[in-house]
């Protein structure tokens, strides 16, 4: 059998940094053997200046919005965006186009070393580039009704794109955007599966969802739709959304920009996972989300990079620099296992990907041209 060994200035594992002078020996195509001293890894030992890692989990991205990149400016604000994603996703391409955009996202990833994906799926449009396997996906259906009467006909059209696809689960948009029949729907589908839902994008949503009231009475005037029966929960949006789900159910909750303590506290003792797409929400509407405050709560955090409609790339380590540089005191093997370890914990896939444990097949990417472990200026390469 043929072997390859990896050494580089630092070894992360998907747990921590491997003790100095350690060498990764995986086969030929990529699956691990172990991680040894130097002193006993022999021959033929090729070396990378910079820090080798598993390859990045994206757990949140829209591929089938790559045909939007540079269309929508930054800084419109959360309602305003929303508004023209749905105005401009079906009119901003041709199939053939959009086909397209969907090959160079994933081409974009590839090279950026991610090795699997969270997908956000409203249509079957990324199909073409799964069939390929290049990378690994979990499809995340999305399902958006606000209107009650509308949940069977929303749920049944998710089916037929979940049919289509092949795999994946049936998951809520937003607290703002599924009614409580949907929401019942959904969770009676989910058996255990893991979901998604945008939680918490901006203050603007726990105004509407508390209230009924707010700026984003706004979009939906704009989309033509009356939700004067819509009074508000009373509670807070993470609060209103949590209580459809059972507490073992596994949930990424995405964005997360008004998340507080208070919401902290409901959270506690679920499976859920925080996901941070920091370059989506500065792009959007100038704010991150209290990242210091989710670590002291030692909740399990991911990364995504939301989609080219609200992103200039789909980087996870452009996402990662991103949150160290406002953040500095987020230490890079911490943000390295958000992007690896608890990624693919989070998309059920860590019995392959995620670590350099003996056995698993994670990939193997080289961040390189910084100064130390610091992420400043660090441009990333796949190996495997």
């Amino acid at each position: 059998m043929t072997y390859r060994k990896f050494k580089a200035d630092y070894l992360f594992t998907g747990e921590g940094f491997a003790p100095a002078d350690s060498v990764l020996v995986t086969t030929g195509e990529g699956r691990v053997q172990d991680v040894v001293p130097a002193a006993v890894a022999g021959a033929n030992v090729e070396y990378y200046p910079g820090i080798l890692s598993p390859g990045f989990v994206n757990c949140h991205c829209h591929l089938e919005l790559s045909h939007m990149r540079d269309i929508i400016p930054e800084g419109t604000g959360l309602v305003e965006f929303l508004s023209t994603v749905i105005r401009s996703r079906g009119a901003a391409g041709k199939a053939d186009g959009i086909k397209e955009a969907i090959a160079a996202g994933e081409e974009e990833m590839l090279a950026g070393g991610i090795v699997a994906v969270g997908d956000v799926c409203n249509t079957a449009d990324t199909l073409e580039v799964k069939r390929a396997g290049r990378l690994r996906y979990h499809n995340f259906i999305e399902t958006i009704g606000f209107v009650e009467g509308g949940a069977r006909m929303r749920f049944d059209h998710s089916l037929r794109v979940l049919a289509e696809l092949g795999s994946g689960t049936i998951v809520p948009h937003a607290p703002y955007s599924v009614s409580p029949a949907l929401f019942r729907l959904i969770a009676g589908h989910a058996k255990g599966g893991v979901l998604t839902i945008h939680n918490q994008e901006a203050a603007a949503e726990d105004v509407f969802v508390r209230t009924g009231k707010g700026e984003f009475l706004k979009l939906y005037a704009a989309l033509g739709l009356d939700v004067s029966f819509f009074q508000g929960t009373g509670k807070r949006s993470l609060e209103s959304w949590l209580g459809y789900f059972d507490e073992r159910q596994p949930v990424i909750a995405v964005h997360n920009v008004a998340t507080r303590e208070e919401d902290w506290r409901l959270a506690a003792g679920r499976a859920l996972y925080f996901c941070l797409c920091p370059n989506a929400n500065l792009y959007i509407g100038g704010q991150l989300p209290d990242v210091e405050g989710l670590v002291e709560a030692d909740f399990p955090i991911v990364v995504g990079t939301d989609s080219l409609a609200s992103n200039h790339g789909l980087s996870i380590l452009e996402e990662l620099k991103t949150l160290q540089q406002a953040f500095p005191g987020l230490e890079t093997s911490l943000l390295l296992q958000w992007a690896t370890r608890n990624g693919a914990l989070a998309l059920g896939m860590d019995s392959e990907l995620g670590s350099f444990t003996p056995g698993k097949n994670p990939g193997v990417v080289l961040t390189e041209g910084g100064e130390g472990q610091r992420l400043e200026g660090t441009r990333v390469r796949r190996l495997l």
